[in-house]
């Protein structure tokens, strides 16, 4: 999380309340953040992947403070909406990339945890099982998003949550294990 955090939730607050300042020094100090999230998520990618961390962020960023800006609580709140528009920005590249190939995609245990958007099947198939997971528990299904699309450390996660660490860790321990058997089983 960025040292501006605290920063960010006031402008976040003022920019809700029509301030068109704060709305700039958010847009401002947001887009590194989310470029520097980019690049990491992007950073375990093949070569020649066909979407850049630039590409991932600018659409990512257009969806947040687009014709319809998010209005988040605070800083924890829009950073977990960031991360959830990559998580859908990703999914929807690979469901194009994939259109029209046949057949299901098995994934490992330890794909889940180091799979990357290539092969797109893969990150289509995490996603379904995602969509799953938070039926059964929503907070542990959070946690992976964070993690996984969102490139946040635990407590970075931790933070966003406002949950301690040690809950982090359970949830992302419950998830892996509750992923590989519903994946195993696709």
């Amino acid at each position: 999380m960025p040292d501006s955090t605290p920063r960010i939730t006031q402008w976040l607050d003022r920019a809700n309340d029509g301030d068109p300042q704060a709305l700039e020094q958010v847009i401002d100090a947001v887009y590194r953040e989310l470029h520097q999230i980019a690049a990491r998520v992007m950073s375990g990618e093949n070569a020649g992947h066909t979407l850049q961390a630039t590409a991932l962020v600018n659409e990512a960023y257009l969806k947040l403070f687009g014709d319809a800006p998010v209005k988040a609580k605070d800083s924890h709140h829009f950073f977990a909406l960031a991360a959830r528009q990559m998580r859908r920005i990703l999914v929807d590249h690979a469901r194009a990339r994939n259109a029209g190939k046949r057949g299901g995609v098995k994934v490992s245990l330890d794909e889940v945890a180091t799979i990357s958007a290539e092969p797109d099947g893969s990150l289509v198939a995490v996603d379904d099982a995602l969509k799953e997971l938070e039926q059964v528990d929503e907070r542990a299904a959070r946690v992976v998003e964070l993690r996984f699309f969102g490139g946040y450390t635990e407590d970075e996660v931790a933070q966003i949550l406002e949950v301690n660490i040690a809950k982090v860790r359970r949830d992302w321990e419950f998830a892996r294990a509750w992923l590989l058997h519903f994946l195993e089983e696709a």
